[in-house]
Parts: structure tokens; sequence; C-alpha cells
């Protein structure tokens, strides 16, 4: 168990987190960086409080977020002494692989589409409003988008019975693979269903802010917690649509340069910095 060092005076807001991060994505990408990896691992709340203050998140904010996170079964508490301590579940594990995946593993552009699309058409009750909200933020996630009402459309060959088995909507859901017709205006659809201009913009905005010199500044570890957690928040908004579909000056490209860059600079003194604050238990106390 690590002694707690000092951390340093909280770094400013606008130096570190992005104008709509919130603490929750970036506690996420706090135990993504730094617990995923080194197997059971519980973390001293006190020591969160302390690296999230270096990104301008308050201790009354990390603490709410924490419990929330609980409540949610993203994280799970024990207490040794006096102190709690906050680990992750299993669904935050899968959570956290999966935007292991996406960051590190795949591009931010599709440039091996093979031509074909997967639709899914749902026909809900009136009165599932959460379940229809959960099967369109599911979708969404895994970058669909709705053609119609009802009606909704990924490139690729997606496989989908897990997840629709896992919301019990067999009953409710049909699912189509296709290749469009050559009537069909793919870029036309393509602008239709996704907001292509918004995403644009987060992508060059990104681009802007963190190829700025401000971000060669030395506490690495709130600039890199930062760093991915913002980007991560782009690309799960993004559809990952194949590349001729997108305008031929799509900035995702540039955008993940510059993201690898900066991640690369910061890695090593972010996990050495990590290792000499955080204070930590290995997971075998009791859960509260």
């Amino acid at each position: 168990m690590r002694e707690r060092q000092p951390s340093g005076p909280p770094a400013s807001p606008t130096r570190s987190a992005g104008p709509s991060t919130r603490p929750q994505s970036l506690l996420l990408a706090f135990f993504g960086n730094h617990v995923l990896d080194e197997g059971p691992l519980y973390v001293y709340s006190g020591s969160i409080i302390d690296v999230l203050a270096r990104t301008g998140v308050g201790e009354q904010a990390v603490r709410s977020t924490l419990s929330r996170m609980v409540n949610r079964s993203l994280l799970t508490r024990r207490r040794n002494g006096r102190r709690m301590y906050f680990g992750l579940t299993p669904l935050a594990t899968e959570i956290l692989c999966d935007g292991k995946r996406r960051i590190w593993e795949t591009s931010a552009v599709n440039e091996d589409w093979d031509g074909t699309w997967t639709l899914l058409g749902f026909s809900l009750p009136d009165s599932w409003h959460s379940r229809r909200h959960d099967l369109r933020s599911r979708l969404s996630w895994l970058g669909f988008g709705p053609l119609y009402n009802g009606l909704w459309i990924a490139p690729g060959h997606m496989r989908l019975t897990s997840l629709i088995e896992e919301l019990n909507l067999t009953a409710h859901v049909k699912v189509f693979h296709a290749r469009a017709d050559d009537a069909t205006d793919i870029r036309l659809m393509v602008s239709d269903t996704w907001d292509l201009d918004s995403l644009a913009a987060r992508y060059a905005s990104f681009a802007r802010r963190w190829s700025a010199a401000e971000w060669s500044a030395p506490d690495a570890l709130a600039v890199r917690l930062c760093l991915v957690s913002e980007w991560l928040g782009i690309i799960r908004s993004d559809p990952r649509l194949p590349a001729p579909c997108l305008p031929p000056d799509w900035p995702a490209h540039h955008a993940e340069e510059t993201f690898h860059r900066v991640a690369s600079g910061t890695e090593a003194p972010a996990r050495e910095m990590a290792s000499a604050v955080l204070e930590t238990l290995p997971g075998t106390t009791t859960p509260v």
C-alpha cells in the first residue's frame, strides 16, 4: 500500500478538462488508464479526489459521482479501516475493455468497408419507453443511425443476437444484411442519417485544442486523463462510417494523429505520477 503523496495545486479546468467533459467520463478514463490492466485493484477515494482535482473537478463532485457509479453497478466499494476504496465491477470492466479497443485498436475511419449494411427494424409498444431508450442508446454506441423511424442502419456486418437477447426483444426486432441498390445515393443517405457537420466540428475542435502548446504542461497525469476522456466522448458518437461515404476533407484523420501524438508523449510520465500518488489495495477485502 503506497503512502499518499501531495498532488500539488489543482489544474485550471480551462487548461485540462474539455468544455463538455463530465466527472464520470474522467473517472472512467482514470480507471481505464490505471486500474483496468492491473488485476483486481481498489483505489483510495482520497487518491481519486487528488487526481481529479488536477483536472479542475472538486471534491464534492468526485464523491457524488463515485456514489452514483456505485449505484449504477459501475464501481464497487471496499472499506479498509476508516478509509473507502473503489474498484471496477464486471460491467465497468466490460465497458472499459470495449472503450480500450475503440481507442487503441480501431481507427476513427473505416477503411475496410465491404459495401454491406446491417439494418435493424423494431416495433415496440408505446409504453416501453425505457427499453426503447436502451435499444437506441446501444445501437448508437455500435454505430447505428436512424434511417427511418423504427429502422436503423450501420455499415458492415454487425452481430446483434446477444444484444437483442439481453434486452429481451427477440419478438420485436428484425435484422437484415444487404447492399444498397445503384439507385440509392449513399452519400445523401449518410448525410440524412448522421449529423456529419456536428461530428466534423468536434473532431476539428479537438485537433485545435490539443495541438496547442499549453498541452506540453508538466502535469502529464491530468493531461492524459482529459485527453482520453475527451477522445472517447467523440468516438463514442462516431458511427465510424466508411471512407467512401465521407467528405474528402474529413477531419477525423488529423484529430486521431493529434490524439496519438499527445497520448504517446504523456504515457510514461502519467504512469510514473500515478504510481507515486495512488494508494491502492488488492481486491481481497470485504465489500461494503
